[in-house]
């Protein structure tokens, strides 16, 4: 073990889970966006300005990156649960 590594937490010193992605080389703004199931995927410098279709368990959503989300997951961006809403009966 080395000394320096004892002064981190166990994340830094495992490093990064970056999940690959294949991008096509000749993608342009106007292409439609790359469909991805991976969630997981973290967001690196080269995927700004480019659109995800990220799947949420049922449909496909876009998410375009922009600089602020570089260094975290595709997942974040994009809910897998519907919001819990309560309904009013009219039938008092």
């Amino acid at each position: 073990m080395f000394f320096t590594r004892a002064l981190f937490a166990r994340s830094v010193w495992k490093g990064p889970n970056i999940v690959p992605i294949d991008i096509p080389h000749n993608f342009s703004a106007s292409s439609p966006p790359i469909r991805t199931t991976k969630r997981a995927a973290t967001i690196l410098p080269n995927f700004v300005g480019l659109r995800f279709a990220v799947h949420n368990g049922k449909s496909y959503v876009d998410v375009a990156v922009t600089e602020e989300m570089v260094g975290h997951k595709l997942g974040e961006y994009v809910a897998t649960r519907k919001r819990f809403t309560y309904k009013q009966s009219k039938n008092k």
